[in-house]
């Protein structure tokens, strides 16, 4: 069963350009051209400044006239005024919509994978994911702002002074520029290896962050099993291998310098012979000359920098088709194009012939048909792996099924939309998810507006509320990292008095008191007695002794409903049920016998 739809992406250059410049930078057009406009003044001033050498020298130091110095020296404050403000302006500009594009992008992306299906979470690692916000989206502003900063600042600085170079004299600009395009092809290439380099360090970025989060996550194993060592090489293998690709990366970014210089040389070398003789002859001036290589010393650093400018783009497109990628990745489960939102009526569920395949291949479930009346509770018991909780997960349509139909009051889950379907589900599972947030908070989450009566009506039924008064901030207390700081079954009476605070016609338990000790698993046990009254109840369960009194009970065994009836009547037949409750009866006679 495919988790996500795949479309063929074109991730060549100027189609990523185009894509960044269209939903990155677009909506901000109008501080992007106040930028250019600063750009251009700033450019302007830069000309401006190589031109006056020429009155400098030919009215100052060679004709002598004093009164031409305030003007000058008035015209020179002036002009770098104007170019230190326009640039202060620009950088402003050009950082606050490069920063806004990381903020929009981030935004984006986690809309969109949130509107993924749990196939695609359970396909991808953490750390990939988590790279590609960080590492990624932040490569990605580089290539913005250096691509505008570049196409804008120094492209115009570079066209404003090779233009006073050309208006001095246009041969000797003819002769200085003829070696540059030279560079074209080397830049290029370096361009391109500097994109591979960079997809190929990203990658191993994302498996470093992967392998960070499941060391710290399993700490507690690790230390355990003596395994430290065995975790910081793997570590320190990884960070090898980031440093050589880093390290080469610097190579290849650092490779168009010896190209940019020499050739600098070359042309300020004949700038020097060529104009010298000129000068010399007295075809033109000396301050002619001084206000040309003024200029072509000045074009030297945003000409290098647009040399440059490649390598750094590449660097942040190899980022940006990565982060597309994952955008443009459509979720496998979606809302039907005329899906109305669910009527619940009793809460009845039902599974007509459903068939499930989570690889496509072999079947979780086969043709499984079961009913569960509006307001009664079901349970679903067998050995694991059996599809009990796969069973679980279609009813909110974490996974769509490969055939027959799930329905609920008669209609179909995929008919409905997600939204009004798990607005009327709630689920308290054997995987307890807690927030690093306070215990109201993790209480509340989903029903936000609940007041605190509410929130600790919720927690006294799921026998939670003592032991939160007795902690340091009692609702107000940080759980810490998946709720880190609480003991295994103060987690799961959380999560149980959310689902109660949530208050849905349709409720789901997946082990739902696994964790708790015997008195609290007790005290829940009869909280959740109250919560199913008058609501449509499937439970998952490994103690049979938890489920006797269930209105039906279901057994699942290898895909199928392999048995069907209440507690006496399963016992009676002396089937799987049967078998499996004796032998649970037995390792708890004998445990209470090993306890006396």
């Amino acid at each position: 069963m495919s988790s996500k739809q795949k479309i063929k992406l074109d991730h060549t250059t100027w189609t990523l350009i185009r894509r960044l410049v269209r939903e990155g930078v677009s909506p901000y057009r109008g501080k992007v051209l106040a930028s250019l406009l600063c750009m251009a003044f700033a450019s302007g001033a830069t000309g401006l400044s190589a031109w006056l050498m020429k009155p400098v020298v030919n009215e100052v130091f060679v004709s002598k006239q004093a009164a031409m110095l305030w003007p000058i020296a008035l015209g020179v404050i002036a002009t770098f005024l104007v170019k230190g403000t326009a640039t202060y302006l620009q950088s402003s500009l050009t950082s606050w919509y490069g920063l806004r594009v990381i903020a929009d992008m981030q935004n984006r992306l986690f809309a969109h994978l949130t509107a993924m299906d749990l196939a695609f979470f359970h396909g991808e690692s953490t750390g990939v994911l988590v790279s590609r916000f960080t590492v990624d989206i932040s490569l990605m502003r580089g290539a913005v702002s250096n691509a505008l900063v570049g196409l804008g600042r120094d492209s115009l600085t570079t066209i404003i002074l090779v233009g006073v170079m050309f208006w001095q004299d246009w041969t000797l600009a003819g002769m200085a520029f003829v070696v540059f395009p030279v560079a074209i092809l080397p830049i290029s290439k370096i361009g391109k290896r500097m994109r591979k380099v960079t997809a190929n360090t990203q990658e191993q970025m994302g498996e470093f962050n992967t392998l960070l989060e499941q060391s710290f996550q399993g700490i507690r194993m690790v230390k355990a099993y003596g395994m430290e060592g065995y975790e910081r090489g793997k570590i320190a293998a990884i960070t090898e291998t980031l440093f050589s690709l880093t390290y080469k990366a610097g190579r290849v970014r650092a490779a168009s310098s010896p190209i940019m210089e020499t050739l600098g040389g070359v042309a300020v070398a004949i700038v020097i012979l060529y104009g010298g003789h000129r000068v010399i002859s007295g075809a033109t001036t000396a301050g002619a000359f001084f206000a040309f290589i003024t200029a072509l010393l000045m074009a030297y650093e945003p000409v290098k920098r647009l040399a440059n400018l490649n390598t750094n783009l590449q660097e942040g497109l190899s980022a940006a088709s990565r982060v597309f990628h994952l955008m443009d990745l459509l979720p496998g489960i979606t809302d039907a194009a005329d899906a109305a939102d669910l009527r619940v009526s009793g809460g009845a569920v039902r599974f007509c012939d459903v068939e499930f395949s989570y690889d496509g291949e072999r079947k979780a479930l086969n043709r499984v048909s079961f009913e569960a009346p509006a307001g009664q509770t079901v349970a679903l018991v067998g050995s694991s792996g059996g599809g009990k909780s796969t069973i679980l997960n279609l009813i909110p349509r974490f996974y769509d099924v490969s055939g027959g139909q799930v329905l609920v009051d008669g209609q179909d889950v995929r008919s409905v939309s997600m939204a009004s379907l798990r607005r009327g589900i709630a689920l308290v599972s054997q995987e307890v998810a807690l927030f690093d947030d306070t215990i109201r908070a993790n209480i509340s989450f989903g029903r936000f507006e609940a007041g605190q009566d509410e929130i600790e009506q919720a927690a006294r039924h799921a026998a939670a509320h003592d032991f939160i008064m007795g902690l340091p901030e009692g609702y107000d207390t940080v759980v810490g990292e998946h709720g880190v700081k609480l003991s295994g079954g103060q987690r799961q009476r959380l999560s149980i008095a959310r689902a109660m605070l949530k208050n849905a016609p349709i409720l789901l338990l997946d082990e739902a008191t696994s964790a708790l000790d015997t008195e609290s698993e007790r005290q829940v046990q009869a909280a959740l007695e109250v919560l199913m009254k008058g609501r449509t109840t499937i439970v998952v369960a490994h103690r049979l002794s938890t489920i006797v009194d269930a209105d039906l009970i279901h057994v699942i065994d290898k895909g199928r409903v392999a048995e069907s009836g209440s507690h006496a009547q399963l016992l009676a037949r002396g089937g799987i049920y049967a078998r499996l409750y004796a032998l649970q009866f037995a390792e708890d006679g004998s445990a209470a016998a090993l306890e006396a």
